[in-house]
């Protein structure tokens, strides 16, 4: 069935409608739950449109164009268990993404990243006259704040609720001390890199800058090798660093991962397939893990 999955629509392509792209992404957000919750029913698209209050073609149009899939796709996927499916292969694929050389500087996963991490020192002195620039831009899971060193991308994040001094403050609290400015324009590059997949490029890989402790930093390379459209659990990352009893501090790292999508914490999952915590929100990581089902599909 996912062969009726739509790939994601250029960013050339308005995400939302001009007069209120945080309204749309809100309703985005209540058919997303509202599937999610009921997909054991198999909604129709009437009663979908119902809860939201627009007619069927509004509702149709405006959920493709934000998530890259009907909801019809999106109720498929969810009704196949596609996170279950996922877990079933992790193990293997995350054990044959290291065999293969994706530790490499070269093609680290699908978004073609390449990476380097701020000392111990910096780190320790809460990235003390850094000079992070920051701005704001669309998604197809919502705004997103961006922020960025002069060494490449350090953070990235989600807007909820139009509240955007909320979505810097949580950016500011990981590095205190860094000296920040608003620059959309500086920023607005890498948003187009990172949500248009044509622009994913080997030959023009995207920087990111990992800033957190030593172990931290180790987990998030360890997120960077799970393979575009597979998934891995805390347990099996614990294995894979050599500290199998250290599930529950991989969960407080990957909880803290700074740089969302690109470091895709959202492939992690529990033991049993289930849809743990995300800082972002489960609504969106089911979006996320649904937007990635149609890229495969397409």
């Amino acid at each position: 069935m996912l062969d009726t999955l739509h790939p994601l629509a250029p960013l050339s392509e308005p995400l939302g409608c001009p007069e209120s792209p945080a309204a749309d992404y809100e309703r985005v957000r209540r058919i997303i739950a509202f599937i999610s919750e009921r997909w054991r029913q198999q909604p129709t698209l009437e009663a979908i449109a119902d809860h939201v209050g627009l007619s069927t073609t509004h509702v149709h149009h405006l959920f493709r164009r934000w998530c890259g899939l009907t909801p019809k796709a999106f109720l498929q996927a969810i009704t196949l268990d596609h996170a279950r499916t996922l877990l079933a292969q992790s193990a293997s694929v995350l054990e044959t993404a290291y065999e293969v050389g994706l530790s490499g500087p070269g093609r680290l996963h699908d978004l073609f990243v390449t990476h380097e991490a701020m000392t111990p020192g910096e780190y320790k002195a809460g990235a003390a006259g850094l000079a992070m620039a920051y701005g704001f831009h669309p998604s197809p899971f919502g705004e997103a704040i961006v922020v960025a060193t002069e060494r490449g991308l350090a953070g990235l994040g989600f807007v909820d609720d139009g509240d955007r001094d909320g979505a810097f403050a949580d950016m500011q609290r990981r590095w205190p001390k860094a000296l920040y400015r608003r620059d959309d324009a500086a920023t607005a590059p890498l948003a187009h890199r990172i949500f248009d997949p044509s622009r994913w490029s080997p030959e023009e890989p995207l920087r990111i800058v990992l800033i957190g402790t030593d172990f931290e930093v180790r987990v998030w390379r360890t997120l960077l090798r799970i393979p575009f459209g597979r998934a891995t659990t805390y347990s099996d990352i614990a294995c894979r660093l050599g500290r199998p009893s250290a599930s529950r501090a991989v969960g407080a790292a990957v909880g803290k991962n700074p740089i969302s999508f690109v470091v895709p914490c959202h492939r992690v999952l529990g033991r049993s397939g289930a849809l743990t915590g995300y800082h972002w929100g489960l609504t969106r990581k089911r979006a996320i893990l649904g937007w990635e089902a149609a890229r495969l599909a397409g």
